[in-house]
């Protein structure tokens, strides 16, 4: 990639997160070049006449033109919900007229809804839409995105949904990091205690056995930790069982009701918590303290008139914060941009702070900023081309991704290409 007019490196000595000093002053390069290997990772980043010199004897396979654009590291979507069938369309005109998120679950809606269709759903149809979903979040220059089962809520269903995720790992050009959820809701029929009995004797066994026998790959393991759903007690002893079976914590904690998961997911030294709406300050300070990532939902607390997670404190407070699209049919939204226009916006995040978020610290909620994140020479290849001078358009720009991005690469593949790259501006 040549001659860019900038190129947002995000961070360039190897850190694994930015807090909010480190944010403040993003690496970015002007007129500068980048190169990617045959292996899909990047070799040098530097001034455009200083790579040109050290590569003049080099061919490449594809030389990309950056005159006037902005190259910025792929965006990493760190929640979301994309394998299910049955949208909930209806529900968004409950929710208009008042109806809460509680209110609908209980009336059989919500994450039941889902579950029952999914239930019903063959692979093959949930490969498809899945597939179709994740190119949508592609073309919205997510290269790394998080992937959560959960609404199957029984093994066979889970299992389906984890293989769905597996395939789309093998077949696709996306980075995946997927995500055992089967307590996403106590099933039907079922009490939290009995379900938590099935996820721990049944579930994650065999979860482990195909994994020993490499059929399927999970990375993250999940629970929802909330009022009426999974209690702290409930919570602390799925996470542990799949803990010490080597998967990571991120789950779901503090959403509507502060439920101290903030301080038993520090205690238990978990990767990441997503929403924390209802997070204390204690929990703020126990996450700092413990180098968990805060994964914010911006897209949730907007679809659901919550309150806005507490964005300016945790960054104040040393909190490593992300951000992810919550894609579900609750909060259908595939764009990051989109997202850190909001995380903007309502959560009073700076533009550098809420790239920082989509990228290297979304990255690190996934525990992959050691490969992904930002562009540094050895790390993967994923990258983002934008028709605009200054990178920040691509916030600015309330859903105008579309015009905007004109290239998406994948460990130097070319996955996304703008149709109407060179012959439309994006201003």
């Amino acid at each position: 990639l040549e001659n860019a007019q900038q190129l947002v490196l995000v961070c360039g000595r190897g850190e694994e997160y930015l807090l909010r000093e480190g944010a403040a002053s993003l690496a970015v390069l002007r007129d500068a070049s980048l190169v990617v290997g045959l292996d899909g990772c990047i070799k040098a980043v530097g001034q455009a006449d200083v790579i040109r010199n050290q590569f003049s004897g080099a061919t490449f396979e594809r030389i990309i033109d950056c005159s006037g654009k902005c190259v910025l590291p792929g965006l990493v979507d760190a929640h979301t919900h994309p394998v299910w069938a049955g949208d909930r369309v209806h529900e968004f005109a409950m929710k208009l007229a008042g109806a809460s998120y509680m209110e609908i679950h209980q009336a059989g809606g919500g994450i039941h809804f889902t579950v029952e269709h999914t239930r019903k759903a063959t692979e093959e149809e949930l490969f498809n839409t899945f597939k179709h979903r994740l190119e949508r979040m592609r073309r919205a220059g997510s290269t790394l995105v998080e992937c959560k089962s959960g609404y199957g809520l029984n093994l066979e269903t889970e299992l389906k949904m984890l293989r769905v995720i597996e395939r789309a790992k093998q077949s696709m050009d996306i980075g995946i990091s997927s995500t055992y959820c089967g307590a996403h809701s106590v099933p039907k029929g079922k009490t939290a205690t009995e379900a938590t009995d099935d996820i721990i004797n049944n579930h994650l066994p065999k979860l482990k056995e195909l994994k020993l026998s490499g059929e399927i790959h999970v990375n993250n393991i999940d629970v929802f930790c909330e009022k009426g759903v999974f209690d702290l007690d409930s919570t602390r002893r799925i996470l542990q069982a799949g803990k010490e079976m080597g998967l990571q914590i991120n789950f779901h904690g503090d959403e509507l009701h502060p439920m101290k998961s903030a301080e038993l997911g520090a205690e238990l030294g978990a990767q990441a918590i997503s929403h924390l709406e209802e997070v204390s300050d204690e929990g703020i300070m126990a996450m700092a303290r413990a180098k968990c990532a805060a994964v914010l939902l911006p897209t949730t607390a907007y679809m659901l008139r919550l309150k806005q997670p507490q964005a300016r404190k945790m960054l104040e407070e040393g909190v490593v914060v992300a951000l992810g699209s919550d894609f579900n049919p609750n909060a259908y939204c595939f764009s990051m941009p989109m997202v850190m226009h909001l995380a903007c916006v309502n959560m009073k995040m700076s533009m550098n702070e809420a790239l920082a978020a989509a990228t290297i610290n979304a990255a690190y909620a996934l525990g992959k900023s050691d490969t992904h994140g930002s562009i540094e020479t050895g790390k993967q290849g994923d990258l983002l081309i934008i028709n605009s001078s200054r990178w920040e358009h691509l916030i600015y720009q309330f859903g105008g991704h579309e015009a905007l991005i004109d290239y998406v690469i994948v460990k130097g593949k070319v996955i996304y290409q703008n149709e109407r790259c060179g012959t439309m501006s994006s201003y």
